[in-house]
């Protein structure tokens, strides 16, 4: 063997033990095996396909079963992590991801996917830095009935974050094409065939690597767009993301990055100076992601010789690239549940004996607070101040602007004959100047707590104002005011929960019947129960949507890892 052979040979196993070593513990293609993954015994079964490297699950296997979970060995990694799973979901069915702290009582739901699909599906889940050690809990759920199943035929564990990928492996670190008739973003590199070929790929400093490129050669029409799409961050995340990029632009191309939130909201975060560029050029963007969302390379082209564009190396720091830039805001500082004082809110002073934060015993006729239903809430027009008329105003801390805000808060309305300002919510600028009227009562409602949710976003330092108005005396009637909450976001989007969690809104979150043990059933009803003085009038939620009451009977609710 020539010694040029041989060491391209070296090379390439060098570079096979190098993808091998970067495959963490927990990692599995089910070749050979299962990797220590195994069965909970306390539910269905997974197995593994004889003809082909995957492992399993179907409805017939499950009999009575609802769920099968699979679980890994003990990991101990520490630092941030990245889960690839190869999957497909045939029928009526879904995946989920979950982690069990070691010592934990509870799992912890990290992701889902219910989409059947005719191929094979990459998903990318953030695992963050733990010094805890863990489980991944893979739970596969199917419909009774003939055809429904979830395989998964590979799950990689990776250092880093999930948005970061230098093109080298096949699944592209689950990054996507939006798919157009003319222009699309390719692998380039030792494959490529297009103009650009030339170029010299930036991981590797050579023509064997791989990167992503569009090229405008076949575009036909004005403002062709190329979309490539990262994977949806699955934690809250917030520093520099860095790439490389190559552009040449003949007559025309537009390229930008921007951010897309999970109601396909985008907002652009930076777009390049320099029309071309004469080598691989590295570029750092400050992200805040407190939400799930994905990263969009865009490339718009006005005519077929727009040139091309080509990114490689895209990586993620916690750590922001500039250091003027602020950290991420949090706004708990506007939360408050009343039990130990007013929190930050405070009155003008000359409407200072408007709202008071009292406490009641629950009874039949009378409702506790919303938080503990014993606890301490406002009220506005006690005994002690009614007036012919009054005008109370609640103001909240100030919060930064260019942030999107998640405003949930409860109320409870009691005697009202008009309603038309018996509570609304205003945004005011610093100067105590209203800017928005956004949230006011449409109509009387019950004596129960009822859930509000208002998204907003200003461009100014901005606060809320909570505001009872009663212009006559005889109209006016009690209304309240309890457990404030605000969180960055849009309202629409899920933040999601403490592991066990659940308002029973779109059903039982993973909480199973005992159908053996017992001899009566849980049910998730609406409204009252329908015998009088026995149960609540509404639900916890939001008032008067639904909740889950049970019979006179001992019953018990079990949930997956309690």
């Amino acid at each position: 063997m020539s010694a040029a052979c041989l060491s391209l040979l070296v090379l390439v196993l060098c570079g096979l033990v190098s993808a091998q070593e970067q495959l963490l513990p927990g990692s599995c293609n089910f070749e050979l095996g299962t990797c220590g993954y195994t069965s909970d015994l306390d539910y269905g079964s997974w197995s593994m396909n004889e003809e082909g490297h995957l492992i399993t699950v179907d409805s017939a296997s499950l009999q009575d079963q609802e769920q099968a979970v699979l679980v890994s060995p003990v990991l101990d990694q520490q630092e941030w992590s990245c889960v690839r799973l190869v999957y497909q979901i045939s029928g009526q069915g879904s995946l989920q991801l979950h982690l069990r702290p070691d010592g934990d009582n509870f799992d912890y739901w990290i992701w889902t996917a219910n989409k059947a699909s005719d191929s094979w599906l990459i998903a990318s889940v953030d695992l963050p830095n733990t010094t805890v050690p863990y489980q991944i809990l893979l739970e596969g759920r199917l419909e009774h009935g003939s055809g429904n199943s979830v395989a998964i035929f590979e799950i990689h564990i990776v250092s880093g974050y999930c948005i970061e990928c230098n093109f080298e492996e096949h699944h592209l670190c689950g990054y996507s094409n939006s798919w157009n008739p003319n222009v699309n973003w390719y692998v380039g590199g030792s494959v490529a065939r297009e103009p650009e070929s030339n170029l010299v790929n930036y991981t590797h400093n050579n023509q064997r690597g791989h990167h992503m490129y569009v090229d405008s050669v076949y575009a036909k029409h004005f403002q062709e767009v190329a979309k490539l799409t990262s994977p949806m961050t699955t934690v809250p995340m917030a520093g520099c993301l860095s790439f490389y990029y190559h552009r040449d632009q003949e007559r025309g191309n537009v390229f930008s990055v921007f951010t897309r939130d999970q109601l396909g909201h985008y907002e652009e975060i930076w777009r390049p100076e320099v029309y071309a560029t004469t080598g691989w050029t590295l570029v750092g963007v400050d992200i805040k992601a407190p939400h799930p969302l994905e990263v969009v390379f865009e490339v718009a082209f006005n005519s077929a010789r727009g040139g091309y564009v080509a990114i490689d190396d895209i990586s993620f720091s916690p750590e922001f690239c500039h250091t003027d830039t602020e950290p991420t805001f949090d706004p708990s500082i506007a939360n408050c549940d009343f039990e130990n004082g007013l929190c930050l809110y405070y009155q003008e002073r000359a409407e200072s004996t408007v709202w008071n934060r009292v406490s009641v015993k629950p009874n039949a006729y009378r409702t506790g607070d919303h938080t503990t239903g014993t606890g301490a809430f406002l009220l506005a027009n006690t005994p002690f101040t009614s007036k012919p008329g009054y005008m109370g105003r609640l103001h909240g801390p100030f919060l930064p602007g260019n942030y999107k805000y998640c405003v949930r808060f409860y109320y409870l309305l009691h005697g009202f004959r008009k309603v038309d300002n018996a509570l609304v919510l205003y945004i005011y600028d610093e100067n105590n100047v209203a800017l928005e009227k956004v949230w006011s009562l449409a109509d009387t409602s019950r004596a129960v707590w009822t859930e509000v949710e208002i998204t907003y976003m200003k461009p100014m330092l901005s606060k809320l104002v909570f505001a009872s108005i009663c212009r006559n005396f005889w109209d006016c009637g009690l209304v309240a005011i309890d457990d404030i909450t605000v969180r960055l976001g849009d309202c629409q989007i899920t933040a999601g929960s403490l592991p066990g969690q659940c308002n029973f809104e779109s059903g039982m979150c993973g909480y199973i019947q005992d159908k053996k043990e017992d001899k009566a059933d849980w049910l998730r009803v609406q409204g009252h129960t329908p015998t009088s003085y026995t149960g609540p009038r509404g639900d916890h939620t939001t008032g008067a949507t639904s909740f889950t009451s049970k019979g006179r009977s001992c019953v018990r609710a079990t949930k997956l890892g309690c």
